[in-house]
């Protein structure tokens, strides 16, 4: 039986866990990083997992998520068969101030140094908060998600678990956190670190014209 879209990210999610860290994630981990609502539900995509021998786990100990043989067989399959993967001929540098000698090259410019393993996520920005540091009402940003930030990181942010927003992310000495906009007519916003969800870190920012 082939997987479903959310099973296939839940078992990329899986692989990705494990061959970082060592050791599988817990169930509270996984709803986290996968932005599912109850343990109920994560424990019902294991269970289906499992019964589809995508993975294995031992029930008398914790962490105990296995990754089985044949998700990685089908993966690899599934990326011989895949297409090339997108990307456009990067002919070289052109000044945006003094002219320069235009070069052109054989390099290619890949998508997928952007995309990441699955775990990038793109949202249009709306609003002029950040334009000092060039996004722009409108722009696309592609993000990675992660919790894992460092100050003057540019971040998708959840304020008081209702209120999303992208700053710059800072630590205060007082033990605030500090949401920077770029723009100077607005101020920044202080955070504790409770009321606070880092949903993301921004890679990238597309702009169409």
């Amino acid at each position: 039986m082939a997987l479903t879209r959310r099973q296939k990210e839940v078992m990329d999610f899986l692989a990705d866990f494990i061959d970082r860290n060592g050791y599988s994630p817990s169930y509270e981990e996984i709803a986290s990083g996968l932005g599912l609502a109850s343990l109920a539900t994560v424990h019902k995509h294991i269970q289906a997992l499992e019964s589809k021998q995508y993975l294995r786990r031992s029930y008398n100990h914790s962490r105990s998520l296995e990754v089985a043989d044949r998700f990685f067989t089908e993966e690899k399959t599934r990326q011989r068969n895949a297409p090339p993967e997108q990307e456009i001929p990067l002919m070289g540098r052109i000044a945006a101030g003094v002219p320069v000698e235009a070069i052109q090259n054989q390099a290619t410019l890949h998508f997928s140094d952007f995309v990441g393993k699955g775990s990038t996520f793109a949202l249009e920005v709306r609003g002029e908060s950040m334009i000092e540091d060039h996004i722009c009402n409108g722009d696309f940003v592609l993000a990675e998600k992660t919790d894992k930030v460092r100050d003057g990181d540019i971040v998708v942010a959840l304020v008081e678990g209702s209120e999303a927003t992208l700053k710059r992310y800072y630590q205060q000495q007082d033990g605030r956190i500090r949401l920077q906009p770029a723009n100077a007519t607005m101020s920044p916003i202080f955070v504790n670190p409770p009321d606070l969800e880092i949903q993301g870190r921004v890679l990238a920012v597309m702009r169409k014209y």
